[in-house]
């Protein structure tokens, strides 16, 4: 049963009252979850989705080989890291991290439109070059000419590859412990306020 309750704040832009909507709610894969949602007059706007759920920590792995692995499901929790070995690319959480829902052709159009943004910032030959050579891997891969592996590690247990190949394991509670959450942890056990970034 949805629960809903409201609590007061500042705006941050011009200093009025702030009311902060809470609204829980079940979807599937992510089961309880927290929607929360402010607008102030002076047009600031907030929104954010929690997972309140805790699972295993866990990682799972798909070596993506042809076309049609680019249409497995990549569920990726605000707690989760997304590491494509074969591009150097690690997509950590941070304090804005957003959940997501998407393919693994979605995972690589997200690091491409990254990549080609970084491109106007620098002018590093080197660092050009090497730009290419993501983005080239990248239709390489989508046209089933190169084999990348998309790995993603949740220390909630939140994330998950949705695919026949894809493989999973638990995380050792080292491995858990030495990835990012992005979010504020309450350790109910310590009494303290943590934040993993």
């Amino acid at each position: 049963m949805p629960r809903e309750f409201e609590t007061k704040s500042v705006c941050p832009i011009c200093g009025a009252e702030l009311i902060f909507r809470w609204r829980s709610d079940e979807i599937p894969h992510f089961d309880e979850i927290m929607c929360i949602s402010a607008t102030c007059e002076c047009g600031f706007r907030y929104a954010d989705t929690l997972i309140l759920s805790e699972q295993e920590p866990v990682r799972y792995e798909l070596i993506v080989s042809s076309p049609e692995d680019l249409n497995a499901r990549v569920v990726r929790s605000t707690s989760g890291t997304i590491r494509v070995p074969e591009l150097g690319m690690d997509i950590e959480p941070g304090p804005a991290s957003e959940s997501f829902v998407t393919n693994v052709e979605g995972v690589l159009e997200r690091i491409k439109n990254v990549v080609k943004m970084s491109r106007k910032w620098t002018d590093d030959k080197v660092k050009l070059k090497r730009i290419d050579e993501v983005l080239n891997t990248i239709e390489s891969t989508k046209s089933g000419d190169a084999h990348i592996t998309i790995v993603i590690e949740d220390p909630f247990g939140n994330s998950a590859i949705l695919s026949k190949r894809a493989t999973s394991r638990s995380l050792t509670r080292e491995e858990a412990a030495k990835l990012k959450t992005g979010m504020i942890v309450l350790d109910t056990g310590a009494g303290d306020v943590q934040r993993s970034c």
